[in-house]
């Protein structure tokens, strides 16, 4: 299996909705759970208000994250980008504004490739590329907890942003707030 990640761009949109779908239990969230601006009536919302949102946002040039192939097939989503820009997230964290602080908000992996170590994979990609860039700050948002599912790991597993570097900022035992300064 040979894995790539490529960061979201116009050609690649197909490809993201490709990955965002039922059969990949991803047919309803389209990754817009941090655009919308509470979480009261997020469960109601259906899937087309949120694959709406979802084109209106690429259609403003929000292309927010990157994707990862294997041999080709697009198999994972990381959304990243400028942290200030989610206002929800900034509400709930109780954050200060910092123009040039990036938050990794969502994972999904195709469930044929969960448990395989592709998502560190994808997650070193990401932090390589974020270097490169010249970002200098990067924040996660896990849940922590001994019960947790496959659908409470949608922001990305603690360990493995453990493992990659991060350090925790703000101690919260459910929702701790961890950041990795790169360079």
């Amino acid at each position: 299996m040979h894995l790539t990640v490529h960061r979201l761009d116009e050609d690649r949109i197909p490809d993201f909705f490709h990955l965002h779908h039922a059969d990949n239990d991803a047919g309803w969230c389209f990754c817009v759970a941090w655009w919308v601006r509470a979480w009261q009536g997020w469960s109601e919302r259906t899937s087309l208000q949120n694959r709406t949102l979802r084109e209106a946002l690429f259609r403003v040039g929000q292309l927010d994250g990157y994707l990862l192939y294997a041999d080709d097939e697009p198999v994972g989503w990381c959304q990243v980008g400028l942290r200030d820009r989610l206002g929800k997230l900034m509400r709930q964290f109780e954050l200060e504004q910092d123009p040039e602080t990036w938050a990794i908000t969502c994972f999904l992996i195709a469930p044929d490739f969960r448990g395989r170590g592709v998502a560190s994979f994808l997650l070193d990609a990401v932090l390589n590329d974020l270097e490169q860039r010249g970002v200098q700050r990067v924040e996660a948002f896990p849940k922590r907890g001994g019960n947790l599912d496959e659908y409470d790991l949608w922001n990305g597993p603690e360990a493995m942003f453990l493992a990659a570097g991060f350090v925790v900022v703000d101690d919260d035992p459910a929702r701790p707030v961890l950041a990795l300064e790169l360079g």
